[in-house]
């Protein structure tokens, strides 16, 4: 049962970043302009982030083997329409049904994960899981350059087919039908609709910055157009909501505020480095798109032993040093990626500083995610569930943003040296979103070893959920 729904998990995680070593080939057969090809990646994580707390919130009221199996079709759906596209067009708009797919499947994995697995099991499992969460962008930035390599770009799309029906069927034999017993009997739609237009308006505008720039009328109006309806949510949810989509006392326990600031930083500082890696392998190092993709399978395996490390180490170390340790790891690596040259080399320019990334981000993988559903009642379990997937691609989307801009302006002059400084200033800036993971995650309250599951009952304040935790 955890193979199934960590293999639903990975099946998402992984198209946000399988196709980066495959745009190239992409644009070649499909004719993307420079500034379309973007979309590719885009359309996808902006569906995806934008429609997470409504597949989370989905899971606890209509069931969440329904929901996970209703995710997983579309997403195979999306895939089949994107492997036989023929124009870009059609490719970004499956992407973006992918990422409408994967927003409704990713939160019902950590749900169903969190409510099957009690006492031991369950920090097992949810290392099981970050370690999936956390490695998948890696995992496709190796799927990708192999199958563009050797067989065809359009492979990436086409091996989610069987695997998404090999899943589906798996559901139904493994997968007991679950819900929250105090589900409510509606979905709050005004309020998801409020927060869906409004994250998705703010990723729009984010990815527009690095073409459009900060400044311009097309990142500055979905900016504020998404700025707005977010607060207009926060006061329907606190004034106007019968049964609200978000309780704001949600983020009165300290834990799930503290987990899920310290996972924005972090999705920002981290997501966006295996994008530049793969810039500099392929433009400075000249490798080509299997030789890149298997580059990353050092920082994969080392986001996975990190990750799996989680539990053993929540039982002999406070949460708290491992929430804050691995951003500092992840620091310690952007900065020493910020020094590479224009000759550089793998071995000794590349590999270590990568390791210590991946391991960090593995390490504190776990105990954030573990934070984040700490204090919460069984009936907001898949809210939970959909937040912190959401600061995570939220997170990733805006660090990304920033980081092509930022890349963008420091980059000095034509040829490899101009890009390299721009990769340099990259690296630096996303070390500073480590740093503010760091500063974040010493607000974590102490925590006790998560031999026995979170509470079932939700705080009533927030030194209730400080003390739950």
């Amino acid at each position: 049962m955890l193979s199934l729904l960590c293999l639903g998990q990975l099946m998402v995680v992984v198209d946000v970043s399988i196709v980066n070593v495959a745009l190239p080939a992409i644009r070649s057969d499909l004719g993307f302009s420079q500034v379309g090809l973007q979309w590719v990646v885009n359309s996808y994580a902006l569906t995806y982030s934008g429609f997470l707390l409504l597949g989370g919130r989905a899971a606890d009221l209509f069931g969440r083997r329904r929901v996970f199996v209703a995710g997983l079709a579309l997403f195979v759906l999306a895939s089949l329409a994107g492997a036989v596209a023929q124009d870009p067009t059609m490719l970004v708009i499956a992407r973006s049904v992918q990422g409408l797919g994967g927003a409704i499947l990713s939160p019902a994995t950590l749900t169903l994960v969190t409510t099957t697995f009690v006492g031991p099991a369950r920090p097992k499992a949810m290392a099981a899981w970050s370690a999936v969460a956390g490695g998948g962008a890696a995992v496709g930035s190796v799927l990708g350059g192999v199958l563009t390599q050797l067989v065809d770009w359009r492979w990436i799309l086409w091996v989610n087919i069987p695997i998404g029906l090999l899943t589906i069927v798996g559901a139904y034999t493994l997968l007991h039908e679950s819900r929250a017993d105090a589900a409510k009997s509606r979905l709050d739609v005004f309020g998801s609709l409020l927060v869906t237009a409004g994250l998705m308006a703010m990723v729009y505008g984010t990815v527009q910055s690095p073409t459009k720039g900060w400044g311009a009328i097309e990142t500055l109006a979905p900016l504020i157009g998404g700025a707005v309806l977010l607060v207009w949510f926060v006061v329907h949810e606190a004034r106007v909501a019968a049964e609200p989509l978000m309780p704001l006392g949600f983020f009165k326990v300290r834990p799930v505020t503290v987990a899920n600031l310290t996972m924005l930083w972090l999705g920002c500082a981290v997501i966006a480095h295996f994008f530049f890696l793969s810039l500099y392998m392929q433009n400075v190092l000249k490798y080509g798109a299997l030789d890149a993709g298997l580059a990353f399978l050092p920082g994969s395996a080392a986001m996975t032993i990190g990750a799996y490390s989680g539990p053993a180490l929540m039982k002999r170390v406070d949460p708290r040093l491992l929430i804050a340790g691995g951003p500092v790891l992840v620091v310690a690596g952007l900065v020493w990626l910020s020094f590479i040259p224009a000759d550089g080399t793998y071995l000794t320019n590349l590999f270590v500083p990568m390791l210590l990334v991946t391991f960090g981000t593995g390490v504190a993988m776990m105990p954030i995610s573990f934070s984040a559903m700490t204090g919460i009642a069984p009936e907001e379990a898949g809210l939970a569930s959909g937040v912190i997937n959401t600061t995570r691609q939220v997170g990733g989307a805006i660090g990304l943003a920033v980081l092509a801009t930022v890349a963008a302006s420091q980059t000095v002059g034509a040829g490899t040296a101009g890009f390299v400084k721009g990769y340099q200033a990259a690296f630096l800036t996303g070390a500073f979103f480590a740093v503010l993971a760091v500063l974040t995650a010493l607000f974590m309250p102490k925590a006790q070893a998560p031999s026995a599951p979170p509470a079932a009952e939700p705080a009533k304040s927030a030194d209730a959920g400080t003390a739950t935790a």
